[in-house]
């Protein structure tokens, strides 16, 4: 087995439990923080005046059933089976939905070319090597000057977090020198805390989010490298804001959420530092 089918399934295997729950446990009520970013792909389609929309590891069909009772023609494709049979059954016929792997060129091909492309939640899953592939793959998936819009992790939100997410930044991306590194760590273990945020495991048998590849992206660099891969008016906007480092939260956790989502505003500039996540919006050049 190859390398790359062997990260494949474990991520397959961390999903294949969460199809019945997923969208009520991170877009209904029961989510954590409410998916401020639902509002911002919205707009971005409406802006773009797109109406044939894939959407590249749609899950259970979390964002296009947001979008069925609207004028779009809609498709997606998702590496786990179990999300594949959820989002066909939640859709109803609404739109085209099969298995895939956003690393397979041909997963994107089908019913294409599109007006626009969404991948949100997946390249944390995927290796440095295929981030590269995974843009490629969405620049060929629509029309010339059609819409694409990626979703990361903000790698820069790690120097807010003030834990263990901090240390593995600086550690590992920061400080070159290997004497260094290692007399860093010893100071960051000792006034970061680095026991937080818990590690997150599976539901049952399966491996859970923080123990499949799972990695965050530094907005600055990836802007940069969609920019070079054929894009235009390549945008970065950011979402969920924290307005204190996380670690605050339990202090006064309605007062946190509540400060938190008066920052949401996707061109504000601490969201390089604040903001959790980003997505990144382009034109096919």
């Amino acid at each position: 087995m190859s390398e790359d089918s062997d990260f494949e399934a474990a991520v397959r295997d961390c999903y294949s439990t969460w199809s019945g729950n997923y969208y009520d446990e991170y877009y209904g009520e029961r989510a954590p923080y409410p998916p401020v970013h639902r509002d911002l792909l919205k707009r971005l389609l409406h802006e773009s005046g797109a109406r044939r929309v894939l959407d590249a590891g749609c899950g259970p069909a979390s964002f296009l059933r947001e979008l069925a009772d609207e004028p779009y023609e809609l498709a997606g494709f998702d590496l786990t089976p179990e999300m594949v049979a959820e989002a066909q059954r939640v859709l109803g016929g609404r739109g085209d939905v099969w298995q895939g792997s956003v690393l397979d060129r041909n997963a994107f091909l089908r019913g294409a070319p599109y007006d626009a492309a969404i991948c949100v939640g997946v390249l944390p899953h995927v290796p440095p090597e295929a981030d590269d592939v995974v843009i490629a793959n969405l620049r060929e998936a629509v029309k010339p000057g059609g819409l694409v819009v990626l979703e990361a992790r903000n790698q820069l939100f790690a120097l807010f977090t003030l834990n263990r997410y901090t240390r593995d930044l600086f550690v590992g991306e920061l400080i070159d020198d290997e004497h260094l590194r290692a007399l860093a760590a010893k100071e960051l273990d000792a006034i970061l805390r680095v026991d937080l945020p818990p590690v997150r495991t599976g539901k049952a048998d399966e491996p859970g989010y923080d123990e499949v590849l799972s990695r965050t992206h530094n907005p600055l660099a990836l802007g940069d490298r969609m920019a070079a891969s054929g894009f235009a008016d390549v945008r970065t906007l950011y979402y969920h804001f924290h307005a204190a480092p996380p670690l605050v939260e339990a202090r006064d956790p309605e007062a946190f959420r509540r400060a938190s989502l008066a920052m949401e505003n996707a061109d504000d500039w601490r969201g390089l530092v604040t903001a959790s996540a980003f997505v990144l919006a382009g034109r096919r050049a």
